[in-house]
Protein backbone atom coordinates (compact mmCIF):
# COMPACT_ATOMS: atom_id res chain seq x y z
CA UNK A 1 0.00 0.00 0.00
CA UNK A 2 1.09 3.56 -0.72
CA UNK A 3 0.29 4.34 2.86
CA UNK A 4 2.90 1.86 4.07
CA UNK A 5 5.80 3.61 2.07
CA UNK A 6 5.66 6.63 4.45
CA UNK A 7 8.39 7.15 6.72
CA UNK A 8 6.22 7.30 9.85
CA UNK A 9 4.95 3.86 8.89
CA UNK A 10 8.62 2.34 7.86
CA UNK A 11 9.45 3.83 11.21
CA UNK A 12 6.49 1.96 13.24
CA UNK A 13 6.52 -1.13 11.61
CA UNK A 14 10.26 -1.14 12.06
CA UNK A 15 10.11 -0.80 16.05
CA UNK A 16 7.30 -3.63 15.71
CA UNK A 17 9.61 -5.66 14.48
CA UNK A 18 12.34 -5.08 16.25
CA UNK A 19 10.71 -5.14 19.84
CA UNK A 20 8.57 -8.24 19.13
CA UNK A 21 12.14 -10.57 17.57
CA UNK A 22 14.05 -9.09 20.95
CA UNK A 23 11.70 -9.91 23.94
CA UNK A 24 12.26 -8.33 27.25
CA UNK A 25 11.20 -9.89 30.52
CA UNK A 26 10.73 -6.57 31.96
CA UNK A 27 9.32 -4.36 28.83
CA UNK A 28 6.67 -5.22 26.38
CA UNK A 29 4.96 -2.63 23.67
CA UNK A 30 2.96 -3.82 20.87
CA UNK A 31 0.19 -1.68 18.60
CA UNK A 32 -3.40 -2.24 18.97
CA UNK A 33 -3.91 -3.68 16.21
CA UNK A 34 -2.83 -3.98 12.30
CA UNK A 35 -5.57 -1.37 11.89
CA UNK A 36 -4.32 1.23 14.47
CA UNK A 37 -0.61 1.38 14.48
CA UNK A 38 -0.31 4.80 15.96
CA UNK A 39 -2.53 3.16 18.99
CA UNK A 40 0.09 1.25 21.07
CA UNK A 41 -0.03 -0.82 24.67
CA UNK A 42 2.97 -1.60 27.06
CA UNK A 43 3.59 -3.53 30.10
CA UNK A 44 6.68 -2.89 32.06
CA UNK A 45 8.08 -4.09 35.18
CA UNK A 46 8.47 -1.99 38.03
CA UNK A 47 12.57 -0.86 39.37
CA UNK A 48 14.33 -3.87 41.07
CA UNK A 49 14.19 -3.50 44.97
CA UNK A 50 14.47 -1.91 47.19
CA UNK A 51 11.70 0.38 45.03
CA UNK A 52 8.33 0.27 46.41
CA UNK A 53 7.25 -0.39 42.53
CA UNK A 54 9.72 -3.55 42.38
CA UNK A 55 7.01 -6.05 42.71
CA UNK A 56 4.47 -4.20 40.40
CA UNK A 57 3.77 -4.56 36.81
CA UNK A 58 2.12 -1.62 35.17
CA UNK A 59 0.01 -1.36 31.68
CA UNK A 60 -0.56 1.52 29.66
CA UNK A 61 -1.24 3.15 26.42
CA UNK A 62 1.23 4.98 23.73
CA UNK A 63 0.13 7.35 21.27
CA UNK A 64 2.31 8.03 18.33
CA UNK A 65 1.42 11.31 16.42
CA UNK A 66 1.47 11.69 12.54
CA UNK A 67 4.71 13.08 12.54
CA UNK A 68 6.83 10.28 14.31
CA UNK A 69 9.20 9.78 15.09
CA UNK A 70 9.89 13.78 14.73
CA UNK A 71 7.51 14.47 17.28
CA UNK A 72 7.67 12.22 20.22
CA UNK A 73 4.43 9.82 21.53
CA UNK A 74 2.77 10.39 24.83
CA UNK A 75 1.83 8.03 27.54
CA UNK A 76 -0.93 7.14 29.84
CA UNK A 77 -1.02 4.81 32.77
CA UNK A 78 -3.92 2.24 33.16
CA UNK A 79 -3.00 0.93 36.36
CA UNK A 80 -2.82 2.54 39.61
CA UNK A 81 1.08 3.13 40.47
CA UNK A 82 1.20 5.54 43.60
CA UNK A 83 4.11 7.87 40.84
CA UNK A 84 1.88 8.98 37.58
CA UNK A 85 -1.65 9.39 37.62
CA UNK A 86 -4.02 7.20 36.00
CA UNK A 87 -4.95 8.02 32.37
CA UNK A 88 -3.29 11.16 32.62
CA UNK A 89 -1.13 12.11 29.33
CA UNK A 90 2.98 12.17 29.73
CA UNK A 91 4.94 13.52 27.26
CA UNK A 92 8.83 13.36 26.70
CA UNK A 93 11.38 16.39 27.12
CA UNK A 94 14.35 17.62 27.48
CA UNK A 95 15.13 19.29 30.32
CA UNK A 96 11.59 20.75 31.28
CA UNK A 97 11.71 22.36 27.56
CA UNK A 98 9.00 21.83 24.93
CA UNK A 99 8.20 18.60 23.49
CA UNK A 100 9.91 19.60 19.88
CA UNK A 101 13.46 18.78 21.38
CA UNK A 102 12.71 15.20 21.53
CA UNK A 103 15.28 13.63 19.01
CA UNK A 104 14.10 10.95 16.73
CA UNK A 105 16.36 8.52 17.33
CA UNK A 106 15.38 7.68 20.51
CA UNK A 107 12.28 5.43 19.75
CA UNK A 108 9.57 3.62 21.74
CA UNK A 109 12.37 1.22 24.06
CA UNK A 110 13.89 4.00 24.95
CA UNK A 111 10.96 5.75 26.32
CA UNK A 112 9.95 3.21 28.12
CA UNK A 113 13.25 2.27 29.44
CA UNK A 114 13.56 6.39 30.83
CA UNK A 115 9.84 5.84 32.70
CA UNK A 116 10.71 2.92 34.12
CA UNK A 117 13.61 4.44 35.63
CA UNK A 118 11.76 7.58 36.66
CA UNK A 119 9.42 5.52 39.01
CA UNK A 120 12.34 5.21 41.00
CA UNK A 121 13.02 9.22 41.45
CA UNK A 122 12.02 11.09 44.25
CA UNK A 123 8.99 13.45 42.95
CA UNK A 124 10.13 16.26 45.77
CA UNK A 125 7.74 18.99 43.93
CA UNK A 126 9.24 17.68 39.95
CA UNK A 127 6.61 18.09 37.67
CA UNK A 128 4.54 14.82 36.34
CA UNK A 129 4.83 13.32 40.01
CA UNK A 130 2.43 12.21 41.96
CA UNK A 131 2.84 11.85 46.05
CA UNK A 132 1.73 8.71 47.45
CA UNK A 133 3.33 6.90 50.97
CA UNK A 134 6.02 4.03 50.50
CA UNK A 135 3.32 1.98 51.70
CA UNK A 136 0.63 2.99 49.51
CA UNK A 137 2.59 2.16 46.42
CA UNK A 138 3.67 -1.36 47.55
CA UNK A 139 0.37 -1.88 48.12
CA UNK A 140 -0.21 -1.24 45.02
CA UNK A 141 2.46 -2.56 43.07
CA UNK A 142 1.06 -5.62 44.96
CA UNK A 143 -1.94 -5.58 43.23
CA UNK A 144 -1.16 -4.56 39.78
CA UNK A 145 -0.08 -7.85 38.51
CA UNK A 146 -3.42 -9.17 38.32
CA UNK A 147 -4.66 -6.14 36.22
CA UNK A 148 -6.41 -6.86 32.95
CA UNK A 149 -6.32 -4.88 29.76
CA UNK A 150 -9.81 -5.27 28.10
CA UNK A 151 -8.83 -3.77 24.99
CA UNK A 152 -5.58 -6.11 24.58
CA UNK A 153 -6.04 -9.35 22.64
CA UNK A 154 -6.34 -12.70 25.22
CA UNK A 155 -6.93 -10.81 28.35
CA UNK A 156 -4.49 -11.80 30.07
CA UNK A 157 -3.28 -10.00 33.30
CA UNK A 158 0.18 -7.79 33.51
CA UNK A 159 1.52 -10.84 35.10
CA UNK A 160 0.90 -13.14 32.60
CA UNK A 161 2.03 -10.70 30.13
CA UNK A 162 5.82 -10.20 31.09
CA UNK A 163 5.64 -14.00 32.00
CA UNK A 164 5.01 -14.93 28.35
CA UNK A 165 7.37 -12.55 27.52
CA UNK A 166 10.14 -14.03 29.54
CA UNK A 167 9.71 -17.12 28.26
CA UNK A 168 10.30 -15.97 24.64
CA UNK A 169 13.06 -14.09 25.92
CA UNK A 170 14.79 -17.21 27.50
CA UNK A 171 14.26 -19.55 23.97
CA UNK A 172 15.78 -16.99 22.35
CA UNK A 173 18.96 -16.66 24.34
CA UNK A 174 18.10 -14.49 27.56
CA UNK A 175 20.85 -15.13 30.44
CA UNK A 176 17.76 -14.99 33.15
CA UNK A 177 19.52 -12.34 34.76
CA UNK A 178 17.50 -8.81 36.49
CA UNK A 179 15.69 -6.54 33.90
CA UNK A 180 17.71 -3.43 34.74
CA UNK A 181 20.41 -4.61 32.29
CA UNK A 182 17.73 -4.86 29.53
CA UNK A 183 16.10 -2.91 26.88
CA UNK A 184 19.51 -1.98 25.78
CA UNK A 185 20.04 -2.68 22.37
CA UNK A 186 18.89 -0.68 19.83
CA UNK A 187 18.10 3.26 20.98
CA UNK A 188 17.83 1.02 25.25
CA UNK A 189 20.31 3.46 26.63
CA UNK A 190 18.27 6.43 28.26
CA UNK A 191 20.13 10.15 27.57
CA UNK A 192 20.39 12.06 30.60
CA UNK A 193 19.13 15.46 29.19
CA UNK A 194 15.23 12.91 29.12
CA UNK A 195 12.69 14.05 31.64
CA UNK A 196 8.86 13.93 31.88
CA UNK A 197 6.17 16.26 32.04
CA UNK A 198 2.58 16.18 31.93
CA UNK A 199 1.25 17.84 28.32
CA UNK A 200 -0.59 20.23 29.93
CA UNK A 201 2.58 21.60 31.88
CA UNK A 202 4.36 21.82 29.04
CA UNK A 203 2.16 23.78 26.78
CA UNK A 204 1.80 26.10 30.05
CA UNK A 205 5.41 26.98 29.26
CA UNK A 206 5.38 28.15 25.42
CA UNK A 207 4.69 31.68 26.83
CA UNK A 208 7.10 33.48 25.63
CA UNK A 209 9.42 35.29 28.23
CA UNK A 210 10.13 38.95 28.57
CA UNK A 211 14.02 37.90 26.41
CA UNK A 212 11.99 36.34 23.68
CA UNK A 213 9.66 39.31 23.83
CA UNK A 214 11.99 41.74 23.32
CA UNK A 215 14.14 39.44 20.53
CA UNK A 216 10.79 39.54 18.76
CA UNK A 217 10.51 43.17 19.55
CA UNK A 218 13.63 43.39 18.06
CA UNK A 219 13.07 41.56 14.66
CA UNK A 220 9.74 43.32 13.85
CA UNK A 221 12.21 46.61 14.59
CA UNK A 222 14.20 45.30 11.68
CA UNK A 223 11.67 44.26 9.19
CA UNK A 224 10.10 47.89 9.67
CA UNK A 225 13.96 49.71 8.98
CA UNK A 226 13.82 47.43 5.51
CA UNK A 227 10.76 49.02 4.39
CA UNK A 228 11.44 52.70 5.14
CA UNK A 229 13.49 54.79 2.96
CA UNK A 230 17.18 55.92 2.91
CA UNK A 231 16.37 59.34 4.63
CA UNK A 232 14.47 57.52 7.59
CA UNK A 233 17.42 55.21 8.63
CA UNK A 234 20.07 57.80 8.78
CA UNK A 235 21.28 57.93 12.05
CA UNK A 236 20.58 60.21 14.92
CA UNK A 237 23.19 62.36 15.45
CA UNK A 238 23.02 63.11 11.56
CA UNK A 239 19.45 63.62 12.20
CA UNK A 240 19.86 66.37 15.23
CA UNK A 241 22.74 68.26 13.42
CA UNK A 242 21.07 69.10 9.84
CA UNK A 243 17.90 70.84 9.67
CA UNK A 244 15.38 68.91 7.22
CA UNK A 245 15.46 70.30 3.33
CA UNK A 246 12.88 72.45 2.71
CA UNK A 247 11.86 70.16 -0.42
CA UNK A 248 10.45 67.63 2.85
CA UNK A 249 8.62 70.35 4.22
CA UNK A 250 7.08 70.84 1.11
CA UNK A 251 6.00 67.65 0.39
CA UNK A 252 4.89 67.32 4.04
CA UNK A 253 2.49 70.21 3.42
CA UNK A 254 1.17 69.18 -0.25
CA UNK A 255 0.28 65.58 1.54
CA UNK A 256 -1.88 67.34 4.53
CA UNK A 257 -5.68 68.02 3.70
CA UNK A 258 -6.16 71.55 3.34
CA UNK A 259 -10.14 72.96 4.61
CA UNK A 260 -11.53 74.14 1.03
CA UNK A 261 -11.73 77.45 0.88
CA UNK A 262 -14.71 79.68 -1.43
CA UNK A 263 -12.85 81.46 -4.88
CA UNK A 264 -12.55 85.07 -3.77
CA UNK A 265 -14.25 87.75 -6.34
CA UNK A 266 -12.28 90.34 -7.25
CA UNK A 267 -13.98 93.80 -6.36
CA UNK A 268 -13.87 96.61 -8.38
CA UNK A 269 -11.62 99.78 -7.02
CA UNK A 270 -14.36 102.39 -5.25
CA UNK A 271 -13.16 105.96 -6.36
CA UNK A 272 -12.21 107.79 -3.05
CA UNK A 273 -14.21 110.42 -2.43
CA UNK A 274 -12.06 113.59 -3.65
CA UNK A 275 -12.80 112.44 -6.91
CA UNK A 276 -16.48 113.70 -6.75
CA UNK A 277 -16.01 116.71 -5.59
CA UNK A 278 -15.57 118.88 -9.14
CA UNK A 279 -19.13 117.61 -10.76
CA UNK A 280 -21.28 118.73 -6.77
CA UNK A 281 -19.19 121.96 -6.83
CA UNK A 282 -20.58 122.60 -10.53
CA UNK A 283 -24.37 121.47 -9.59
CA UNK A 284 -24.24 123.91 -6.26
CA UNK A 285 -23.30 127.04 -8.61
CA UNK A 286 -26.14 126.38 -10.98
CA UNK A 287 -28.66 126.08 -8.21
CA UNK A 288 -27.07 128.57 -6.45
CA UNK A 289 -27.44 130.78 -9.68
CA UNK A 290 -30.66 129.92 -10.48
CA UNK A 291 -32.05 130.73 -6.93
CA UNK A 292 -30.29 134.15 -6.82
CA UNK A 293 -31.98 135.05 -10.52
CA UNK A 294 -35.12 134.03 -8.94
CA UNK A 295 -35.22 136.03 -5.79
CA UNK A 296 -34.38 138.98 -7.81
CA UNK A 297 -37.02 138.59 -10.19
CA UNK A 298 -39.32 138.40 -7.25
CA UNK A 299 -37.55 141.44 -5.68
CA UNK A 300 -37.99 143.65 -8.73
CA UNK A 301 -41.60 142.32 -9.25
CA UNK A 302 -42.66 143.47 -5.78
CA UNK A 303 -40.98 146.51 -5.88
CA UNK A 304 -42.80 147.20 -9.39
CA UNK A 305 -40.29 149.23 -10.54
CA UNK A 306 -39.07 146.88 -13.54
CA UNK A 307 -41.24 143.75 -15.28
CA UNK A 308 -38.50 140.83 -15.39
CA UNK A 309 -39.41 138.37 -17.51
CA UNK A 310 -37.12 135.51 -16.95
CA UNK A 311 -36.19 133.15 -19.97
CA UNK A 312 -34.88 129.66 -19.77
Amino acid sequence: MARANTPTIKRILREASELNSHPTPDIHAHPLSDSSLFEWHFTIRGPPTPSPFSTGIYHGRISLPPTYPLRPPSFRFLTPSGRFEVNREICLSISGHHEETWQPAWGIRTALVAIRAFMDSEVGGQVGGLECSVEGRRDLAGRSREWRCRECEGGLTNEEVLERERRRWEEMGGDGKKGERLGRREGGSIPQELRLAYREDLEGKQTPTAESSSSLASADARDLAGNTTPTQTTPVAQSQTQPPPATVTTDLRQRIPQPHQPPHHLQQPIPPPQALVPAVTTTLDRVIIFLLFLLGGLLWRKLGKVDVEIVF
